[in-house]
């Protein structure tokens, strides 16, 4: 079993920025992939951004340039800078992990929201 959790969403202006963080805690030694996905209103879950535990890194086009991702192994952490905020990425962000064996694990969700 795995647990995450997330921080750091909130309100911004577009054009601003914002860190999240996402803890892991359990089974962590068996984390391969940790990565960041976002649901809008109505549309479904997309994904954002994802990093290996070699600090691979993986990148939706509309984020590129703006978002970077990190992981600090020895937290069990890892971060989504996000820069440059447009309306558009307002969504729940969700922290995922991908383990050894195939299976997914999600945190709970932390709203961001841009405002014009």
């Amino acid at each position: 079993q795995v647990q995450l959790v997330e921080s750091g969403g909130g309100l911004v202006q577009a054009g601003g920025s914002l860190r999240l963080s996402c803890a892991a805690s359990g089974r962590t030694v068996l984390i391969s992939a940790m990565g960041w996905y976002r649901q809008a209103p109505g549309k479904q879950r997309d994904l954002v951004a994802t990093v290996t535990r070699n600090g691979g890194t993986n990148y939706a086009d509309s984020v590129k340039g703006r978002f970077t991702i990190s992981r600090d192994n020895a937290k069990n952490t890892v971060y989504l800078q996000m820069s440059s905020l447009k309306p558009e990425d307002s969504a729940v962000y969700y922290c995922n992990a991908f383990v050894l064996g195939g299976m997914d694990y999600w945190g709970k969700g932390t709203l961001v929201t841009v405002s014009a």
